[in-house]
């Protein structure tokens, strides 16, 4: 690709799925790394946080910088900071790092990420009477499903668009596909869109949204994709087997 300077990355999927690394991952975050690209690692996972998955990944063999990483969690305490929000966290166990030292009492906001099981009833309408009196709603990504370890999963956006039809509300997306957060990606050092991708399984959020943004996108044939995702991809995109693949294609 000419005039490439920054591999934009996402990880669940397209690294590993489950426990275990995908066949060719290690090698080829060893090639990026080898050819001097700018490598931004651009995740809307929002089960863990920043710090515990950076440790997972070193545990995994991905050694992955913390100035590398971006999440939807980091892009939320700014918006939570700059407009004096207190939220109401609808957000899985494993994040609360992410949020710690934020004033959540007397809300006048709600954040949503994918908090899984600990979804419930009284919190769901406690953050639609919010946002029926006003509230803005933050979502952490709006992705329909992810790739489990025993198979595809709910994600954060149908728990997203339920809030938005009960309240007559539009979230501000915080995640991937939203056009800030690629923008985030290529800030440090300055790149211009026309000279980055991203490699991503996720066709809408990835792929699609990098090439809304003026990136080129590249959808990998793992983790969350399905046979026929590839029609779903605007101009611009292309088509990989894995991650190997799409490095190999990039560098050759």
């Amino acid at each position: 690709m000419l005039n490439l300077r920054t591999v934009l990355l996402d990880l669940g999927g397209v690294f590993y799925e489950g426990a275990g690394l995908l066949p060719g991952a290690q090698e080829a975050l060893a090639r990026l790394r080898d050819s001097g690209l700018t490598l931004r690692f651009v995740t809307n996972t929002t089960r863990q946080s920043r710090v515990a998955l950076l440790q997972e990944l070193a545990e995994r063999g991905l050694a992955i910088g913390e100035d590398e990483l971006l999440t939807p969690a980091g892009a939320a305490r700014e918006v939570l900071r700059a407009r004096g929000l207190r939220p109401l966290l609808l957000i899985h166990p494993g994040l609360e790092a992410d949020f710690a030292g934020i004033d959540t009492t007397d809300p006048n906001a709600v954040v949503v990420g994918d908090a899984g099981e600990h979804f419930c009833y009284a919190t769901l309408n406690q953050a639609f009477r919010l946002l029926h009196r006003g509230a803005p709603l933050l979502a952490l990504g709006r992705n329909r499903y992810f790739q489990d370890s025993d198979g595809l999963s709910l994600d954060a956006g149908p728990f997203v668009a339920a809030l938005e039809y009960a309240a007559d509300v539009k979230a501000k997306l915080l995640g991937k596909p939203a056009p800030a957060l690629f923008a985030a990606a290529l800030r440090f050092p300055a790149c211009l869109p026309a000279e980055a991708v991203m490699i991503g399984d996720d066709v809408e959020a990835d792929v699609n949204g990098a090439i809304a943004a003026g990136l080129r996108g590249i959808l990998v044939k793992t983790g969350k994709y399905r046979p026929g995702d590839e029609s779903r991809l605007q101009a611009g995109g292309a088509v990989a087997d894995d991650i190997a693949a799409a490095v190999a294609g990039l560098l050759s």
